[in-house]
């Protein structure tokens, strides 16, 4: 059974997976729309949560919730899964193929046989879609991979079921039905609020632009508190998070500005292309922080780097996003 299903790369798996998704049932967004109706923006940094043995610091909201807040606002209908049994979980999906209906779901990544083993590591919250079985093959796109990839029964299983922290279940999800009419204009409009009110006015102090000023003032004190072996391990734990899981903050900075520049146009407002700007400004910005923090704790810096100056530069990035979603939580229709 293969189901005719578009597959389009992407540069995060949530989006494009989303944005497959919808395509399918005729809905086509781009992948900074999935991102900014979504509210996808977000910046958490956790001393709680623990990855590695070191805070994990986010700059995206948390796995799943794009593909809930996009379907939500447009107003169209999904399900969601998950499973104790692989066995069911397998059985429940060949269903779904079977009615023609391709499958979204939650792996891990460590196990996929067709990511290159530098990009494999413990991370549960990736996303995929199957649509389509043949034999004991199943049909994936997955939206990070340039082409349709393959994986047999039991490594799909594996995947669906990896261990660690935030294990998948066997989670899947799909589309169950349309509106009559899609009307994205307030999908936009409630997209940016959210994300606005996730970055300004959440009150504790690890999340949205008070989580940036949060993470600076800690780095200041890793030295001391940690030694410099430690203090370059949470320094080099940041980056990872930055530029390689999940995009990268930099990279979600810049998908936000290329909604914003889309979203300009599709409300008419010109003042969005600004913020676009400013919001592309922010990106290289956080991109030159992980360079910079990359020299120092690999010992290229020549004593020009410290962790002072590097959590000013996370100081000047609050400052930045804090005015571009002041401007942005004005928007009106």
């Amino acid at each position: 059974m293969k189901i005719n299903f578009h597959h389009s790369q992407a540069a995060h798996c949530e989006n494009g997976v989303t944005s497959n998704l919808l395509r399918f049932h005729g809905i086509n967004l781009s992948e900074p729309m999935i991102f900014g109706i979504g509210s996808g923006y977000f910046f958490s940094h956790m001393p709680f949560y623990k990855l590695n043995g070191m805070a994990v610091t986010s700059f995206r909201v948390w796995p799943g919730l794009i593909f809930s807040r996009v379907t939500r606002r447009l107003n169209i209908t999904v399900r969601r899964r998950k499973f104790s049994n692989p066995g069911k979980a397998m059985q429940e999906l060949d269903r779904m193929l079977d009615k023609g209906i391709p499958v979204g779901m939650l792996v891990g990544v460590f196990h996929l046989p067709y990511f290159p083993k530098e990009y494999r590591f413990h991370f549960n919250a990736h996303n995929i879609t199957v649509f389509g079985r043949e034999g004991d093959h199943y049909q994936v796109s997955d939206p990070v991979m340039e082409n349709m990839e393959k994986l047999t029964s039991e490594e799909l299983k594996a995947v669906r079921y990896a261990k660690g922290t935030h294990p998948p279940q066997g989670r899947m999800y799909y589309i169950t039905s349309l509106p009559g009419q899609i009307d994205i204009k307030p999908a936009i409009i409630r997209g940016i609020h959210k994300t606005a009110s996730d970055m300004l006015t959440i009150p504790l102090p690890m999340f949205g632009v008070k989580g940036i000023r949060y993470l600076a003032k800690r780095m200041r004190k890793w030295p001391e508190k940690y030694g410099n072996k430690f203090a370059a391990l949470n320094l080099s734990q940041v980056v990872r998070m930055l530029e390689e899981i999940g995009t990268g903050g930099a990279g979600f900075r810049f998908i936000y500005a290329a909604f914003l520049q889309e979203s300009a146009e599709v409300l008419g407002k010109p003042w969005l292309n600004e913020a676009s700007k400013d919001m592309t400004e922010i990106g290289d910005a956080w991109r030159e922080f992980a360079y910079q923090s990359g020299r120092h704790f690999k010992n290229r810096n020549n004593g020009d780097i410290s962790y002072d100056s590097l959590a000013d530069r996370l100081m000047i990035i609050a400052d930045m996003e804090e005015k571009v979603f002041e401007q942005l939580r004005s928007l009106r229709p």
